[in-house]
């Protein structure tokens, strides 16, 4: 039963939807690093939950670093951040206890634990438990940003409401995710993003849900990073990325848009101009699954939030018999504007873990 990731950098998540409190442990922080609180808060408030297009339970998700820190930096030793639950209503989920909901873990969950797991809200498997992941995550990204690579994501789809691509020009690229960074709800297009609201807050209102796709880019990731076949960087992105609640589909590059090309049409033809680039970026920065110095390009499906307050048909987990679901409680009518932030934060893990690989490779190397 493991909840850490990683080789070099490692992160430990705790704690369940209703409890005390949730966070994570990081390992493998150098000692000295001087962390911007601003930064970080400021990742963690495009986790949060605004207006009528996410759910009412508001958190302040106040990070309470109780190791690893001193100062204002790093030690060097494992860092522990907790954050409290502190608007619970744990009530909501007596009635329905043993109403097994479609599309969540509540089955699966009683069948690894045994029964003994915590059912509240979720439990340990509550997208609740993405707010630690973005802590750590924030200090990836810090630690990225600090060497010049930059990690952003939008949402390109919801239902049939597009926005813009990202660009395969590098300026407008790093431009673009500059400016998505900088956003509560990350949609390039402004008619676009309207659109998107104005159809979740109608979901809402019908008791309903709705997911979509999110586009992310790794910029100025060096080439290098990872390994040929079970740790390739899209074997250890997607890892991640499937550790995300809600998360059903990832693809890289163009991904299953392949299947429609030759490979005359496939192929990135290579060329040379102060560095090795291609003409095009149709493999998402990645060969053999190694980075090859390209923008890392991929898209992530999340599904519509299973917590919907139609009644749905399930099975009670006592008597076997069939019944009727009428969920309660707070939940968002969409996630994916919230989602965007967490799959950033993971790709920031996973790209600090190899990157930290690729760093003691190449010392190794050098001696």
């Amino acid at each position: 039963m493991k909840n850490t990731f990683g080789h070099n950098f490692t992160v430990t998540i705790f704690g369940e939807s209703h409890g005390e409190a949730i966070g994570c442990v990081i390992d493998g922080l150098a000692p000295g690093i001087k962390l911007d609180m601003d930064f970080i808060s400021s990742v963690m408030e495009k986790r949060k939950a605004k207006g009528r297009i996410s759910t009412q339970r508001k958190e302040a998700d106040e990070l309470h670093i109780v190791s690893g820190y001193f100062n204002g930096c790093t030690t060097g030793t494992p860092l522990t951040i907790l954050i409290d639950n502190t608007n619970t209503r744990s009530n909501d989920y007596e009635k329905t206890k043993y109403r097994l909901r479609p599309s969540h873990a509540d089955y699966t969950a009683n069948e690894k634990y045994m029964g003994y797991q915590d059912y509240r809200g979720g439990g340990h498997f509550s997208g609740r438990i993405t707010a630690p992941l973005v802590a750590a995550g924030a200090i990836a990204l810090q630690v990225l940003k600090e060497k010049g690579i930059l990690i952003g994501s939008h949402i390109q789809k919801s239902r049939t409401i597009q926005d813009i691509p990202f660009s395969e020009n590098i300026e407008e690229l790093q431009k673009q995710i500059e400016r998505v960074n900088s956003m509560d709800f990350a949609v390039l297009d402004e008619t676009a993003a309207s659109d998107m609201k104005a159809m979740i807050e109608e979901a809402a209102s019908q008791g309903d849900s709705v997911g979509g796709i999110l586009e992310s880019c790794i910029w100025n990731l060096p080439a290098g990073l990872g390994e040929p076949f079970f740790d390739s960087l899209e074997s250890t992105l997607s890892h991640l990325l499937f550790s995300v609640p809600a998360v059903k589909g990832v693809e890289f590059g163009l991904g299953f848009g392949f299947a429609d090309l030759y490979g005359s049409e496939a192929n990135d033809a290579i060329l040379y101009d102060h560095g090795f680039r291609t003409a095009t970026n149709h493999n998402g920065g990645i060969n053999g699954g190694i980075s090859n110095g390209m923008p890392i390009r991929l898209r992530t499906v999340i599904k519509p939030t299973p917590s919907i307050y139609k009644e749905q048909d399930t099975v009670d987990l006592k008597t076997h018999e069939p019944v009727k679901l009428q969920i309660q409680g707070r939940h968002d009518p969409a996630i994916i504007h919230r989602a965007r932030i967490v799959v950033d934060s993971v790709l920031a893990i996973g790209v600090l873990d190899q990157l930290m690989e690729r760093k003691a490779t190449l010392a190794m190397k050098q001696e």
